[in-house]
């Protein structure tokens, strides 16, 4: 195993380096902060987990729906 820079959309979010037997996630974007330090099995197990993350980003299902926001 080597380190590798994992791209979504053909932007750099991180890399992932070798720990042990496994790849630790090193965030590079704010948008995959969370997935930082966690550690993969393959990068390919890395980029679903990002792909997981964007579709539903923390707090997304907790956001008001845009009915519900008052007018200023």
């Amino acid at each position: 195993m080597k380190k590798q820079v994992i791209e979504i959309g053909g932007e750099a979010v991180g890399v992932v380096v070798p720990d042990e037997d496994r790849l630790k996630f090193v965030a590079v974007k704010y948008s995959v902060w969370d997935l930082d330090s966690q550690r993969f099995s393959s990068a390919e197990e890395v980029r679903a987990a990002i792909r997981r993350l964007l579709s539903n980003p923390p707090g997304a299902a907790r956001a008001m729906p845009q009915g519900r926001i008052a007018a200023a």
